[in-house]
């Protein structure tokens, strides 16, 4: 039985050759695969260090140290793999792409009781009238301009967040103006109409005490940031 198992390993090779001879391709995908395994052996490494410092600490993409070393994406990616470096998820990525700069907002806790009271009255708010099924952004509607002025405030005081880079979304029926509705909370929280993405207008229904209520529509304010959305979420006592 070995004898057979011997002569079936020599024909095999033989079938291989003459596979090649036939068929160029075969022949030029063993000498591709073969400078592959010479390449793995290049004798100028990446270093973990190198790594470390260009793709974890400073957020460059393997492409960009590529670039930057002069070298293919696919030796990068293999020393990543060799020193067993963690890469980024897609998410992740996207994210670093679009805050270059790190994180555009600043977790600051309160520093005495007054921080304090209008912090738990963010969070508060949050809670209740946020929508935290959104899972890309924070966001949180109401008719009532006194409540969302102080969400605002929230939001600048304890994130950092600057007020000019919210954006705002209005929902109104169909008899209310939409550029009156526009002015009153532009006024009302002081912000530029260029904030406001476009007004959603609902045919309107039944004159009721909600609908007395939203005399000039549901106002929702939005901050796109997954991360400051996370954080909100873990922030609440749930």
């Amino acid at each position: 039985m070995g004898g057979k198992l011997f002569f079936s390993r020599k024909g095999s090779v033989s079938r291989s050759r003459r596979v090649e001879k036939r068929n160029p391709v075969f022949k030029k995908d063993r000498e591709t695969q073969s400078a592959i395994n010479k390449w793995k052996r290049n004798v100028n490494p990446i270093s973990k260090d190198v790594l470390l410092k260009s793709y974890a600490e400073d957020g460059k993409s393997m492409q960009e140290i590529a670039d930057l070393l002069n070298c293919s994406l696919h030796k990068v990616a293999y020393w990543m793999e060799k020193h067993r470096i963690k890469t980024r998820s897609r998410s992740e990525a996207t994210y670093l792409k679009r805050n270059p700069f790190g994180d555009p907002f600043k977790f600051t806790p309160p520093k005495n009781l007054k921080e304090a009271q209008l912090f738990g009255l963010g969070l508060g708010l949050y809670w209740g009238e946020g929508t935290k099924a959104n899972l890309d952004s924070v966001r949180l509607g109401n008719t009532d301009p006194e409540l969302i002025k102080k969400f605002i405030e929230f939001l600048t005081v304890f994130l950092n967040i600057k007020k000019s880079n919210l954006k705002f979304g209005l929902q109104i029926f169909s008899d209310i103006k939409t550029e009156i509705a526009l002015n009153f909370w532009a006024n009302k929280l002081k912000i530029n109409k260029s904030q406001f993405y476009k007004t959603i207008i609902t045919k309107s229904g039944s004159i009721g005490s909600y609908r007395k209520k939203s005399e000039f529509g549901v106002l929702t304010v939005m901050y796109h940031n997954k991360k400051l959305r996370d954080l909100l979420v873990k922030l609440l006592p749930m």
